[in-house]
């Protein structure tokens, strides 16, 4: 493991406290008690929510979170919303700000919609003291140092208090965190990536890792291969799952089974077995954002066959979600209308409750505009959440044509005089359901749409349930 650094750190300051800054800098804090890491972000109320006292009002759900926080909360791990005086007395700086895609202007619905980081930049050229590490934790646009650099050294010949000059240095250090797994990717990851020209800077930035993480698995590279190599990591994940659900629907023609297939493709050394789960399409954060922003640079680059290629990627996500809903409508006789159907799951994986670009979101908004009365049922994802993803207030029609949702609280609430089930996360509770009781809740002929491969269909079929899923002639 690693020596001593060759800049002493004493504090660190996170700008945002959402998916990434929160889990991110919480593990730093366990594994580095004698660094005081701060939080801040100008949400009040999300803040409010990290220091609550009740660990199950935490803003995100990650498994073993609640257990870091209650470590260190208060101990050397602080979440506030003074920006100014935690910049300030910070060592280094991570950029944790939300770059969601651009939605007007040049580049809409392609481009990453940096303004956040820009503000945050700004932010640290006004408040920051002698020198200061600035570090991009943000998935970003390769290049996108640049225009911090400019922001920074714009302010580096302003003195502070003691007359001393400002001065920076900027890393890339990209997280590749799985929701679900966040902890325990930050705790043992495969690798840390760090990005820079500053050699003093990265080799202080790794010595923190190096206090819990094996100095072999940290990468130093310059800033443009960290950055894009994010960008490349998502759209290399974002394809797998696209890939192996081109093969779900040939395996439904041709009476193979996508679970045997998915196996044997794995198996191969040059493979793997890893994103080879066919279900009803990415979601998250990262990946539709990332693949749309690698198609607009390769675009920007007059490369077109790249960005055709990555299109392509996307459109295949699209397909299978429609594929589910087209597949639905003709097992229920060609309509939904008036017709209830539970929805398990919302989310847009298990152990979150993150449904950023959730497959969910547009299934149940399709089924809805069929005609269809969902009630879903989520384990962690709360009414306000699907209120907001869905754009329709329970109990409310769309149109005139259009069904309804409701959020139900367990399994058997939401099936209930059912006559279909819509499994659309792999939540473990989906493993053990009583097909029997199911099967006195519902009407009949009901049947199970299982998308994520995770139900006993054999159970279901033998208390007369009919089945269809993914990639399989069930």
């Amino acid at each position: 493991m690693g020596g001593d650094m060759p800049i002493k750190v004493e504090r660190i300051c996170c700008i945002g406290a959402g998916y990434v800054g929160g889990p991110t800098m919480s593990v730093i804090a366990k594994n580095c008690p004698e660094i005081e890491v701060t939080v801040v972000d100008l949400d009040k109320s999300r803040i409010d929510h990290w220091n609550d006292n009740n660990l199950s009002k935490l803003p995100i759900f990650e498994p073993g979170l609640d257990q870091v926080i209650q470590e260190c909360r208060n101990r050397n791990l602080f979440f506030t919303t003074d920006i100014e005086s935690s910049i300030s007395n910070a060592d280094i700086v991570f950029l944790s700000v939300n770059t969601p895609t651009k939605v007007r202007g040049i580049g809409a619905g392609r481009a990453s919609d940096l303004k956040w980081i820009e503000a945050s930049a700004r932010q640290v050229a006004s408040f920051a003291k002698g020198h200061t590490i600035v570090v991009e934790k943000s998935t970003i646009p390769v290049r996108t140092a640049e225009t911090i650099k400019i922001i920074l050294n714009s302010s580096n010949k302003i003195k502070n208090s003691n007359n001393e000059l400002k001065t920076f240095s900027v890393l890339s250090n990209p997280e590749f965190l799985s929701e679900g797994r966040a902890i325990s990717d930050l705790e043992d990851p495969d690798r840390v990536l760090i990005g820079g020209d500053d050699p003093e800077a990265i080799n202080c930035l790794a010595g923190i890792y190096e206090k819990w993480i094996n100095s072999e698995k940290i990468l130093k590279t310059n800033l443009w291969s960290s950055e894009l190599s994010k960008l490349a990591a998502n759209a290399f994940l974002a394809q797998r799952i696209s890939s192996i659900n081109t093969f779900s629907s040939l395996c439904e023609k041709t009476g193979a089974d996508i679970s045997e297939v998915s196996t044997a493709i794995g198996m191969d050394k040059r493979i793997g077995s890893k994103f080879l789960n066919s279900g009803p399409g990415f979601g998250g954060s990262c990946f539709k954002k990332d693949l749309l922003n690698l198609i607009y640079i390769a675009n920007f680059y007059k490369l077109p066959l790249v960005a055709d290629y990555w299109e392509k990627v996307l459109e295949i996500n699209l397909w299978q979600q429609n594929r589910i809903v087209e597949k639905i409508v003709e097992n229920l006789f060609g309509t939904l209308s008036y017709k209830k159907l539970a929805v398990f799951g919302f989310s847009f994986k298990s152990n979150t409750n993150d449904t950023r670009e959730s497959p969910a979101i547009k299934i149940c908004q399709d089924l809805i505009k069929e005609g269809a009365n969902l009630s879903i049922y989520d384990p962690k994802v709360s009414k306000k959440q699907i209120c907001k993803d869905l754009q329709i207030d329970p109990g409310t029609n769309k149109n005139v044509e259009g069904g309804t949702w409701n959020l139900s609280k367990s399994i058997y609430e939401a099936v209930k005089d059912s006559l279909g089930i819509v499994v659309l996360t792999e939540w473990e509770e989906f493993k053990f359901i009583d097909w029997e009781k199911i099967a006195e809740l519902t009407e009949y002929p009901i049947w199970l749409f299982d998308t994520r491969n995770i139900c006993n269909k054999e159970e279901a079929i033998k208390n007369n349930i009919n089945v269809w899923n993914i990639g399989s002639n069930y």
